[in-house]
């Protein structure tokens, strides 16, 4: 079944629980000020799409495919974007709040995370070689088997990476960030 095709078009202020998004693949559209919360997005194509001030929270992404998709003050709290589309999958994010979600196995290579909250991520086995990671609060989220090479962390705060269990090639931290790569060895630095 091919899906309808929507190019340019804008959405602003649609509450997307009440009113069924369409089935389709929407490229180099906007959604503005809209509401997604808990809905299903299976299926659902978005290239080239621009999220702003939208809430997302919880939305199903089953097979959802998203390609340079950018979110700026958005809601994302608990998705489960490892159970997206993983062709082609690439996102940019801008000063959303990503809480609870999970990218575990993703391919997220070269994403960046711009001023996001990223508190109890699931970022294990995820391919995040040089992703960027500016000023983002990334409290108990959890980093195992994951590639981190060239990745940056230097304005990053509350991560705890062991460089055992992840790939560190040329990673870039701050010297007060550095210091949490120790943290599973319980040293006493003063």
């Amino acid at each position: 079944m091919t899906l309808p095709l929507i190019i340019d078009k804008d959405f602003k202020k649609i509450d997307f629980t009440k009113t069924e998004l369409q089935k389709a693949e929407y490229d180099n559209c906007s959604f503005i000020d809209c509401n997604f919360s808990e809905t299903y997005l299976a299926t659902i194509t978005f290239t080239d799409c621009e999220f702003v001030s939208c809430n997302l929270s919880n939305a199903k992404v089953k097979n959802t495919t998203f390609k340079d998709a950018i979110f700026t003050e958005c809601k994302l709290l608990g998705i489960s974007f490892n159970e997206s589309n993983p062709f082609l999958m690439s996102f940019t994010f801008n000063q959303s709040n990503l809480n609870f979600s999970s990218f575990n196995k993703c391919n997220l290579n070269n994403t960046t995370f711009n001023n996001c909250q990223l508190e109890n991520i699931d970022f294990s086995d995820t391919n995040l070689s040089q992703a960027k990671f500016l000023d983002c609060n990334l409290n108990y989220s959890t980093f195992k088997n994951s590639n981190l090479d060239k990745a940056d962390f230097r304005t990053s705060y509350n991560f705890y990476i062991n460089p055992e269990i992840n790939s560190l090639k040329r990673t870039k931290f701050s010297k007060e960030g550095a210091l949490n790569l120790l943290k599973s060895y319980n040293l006493d630095i003063e």
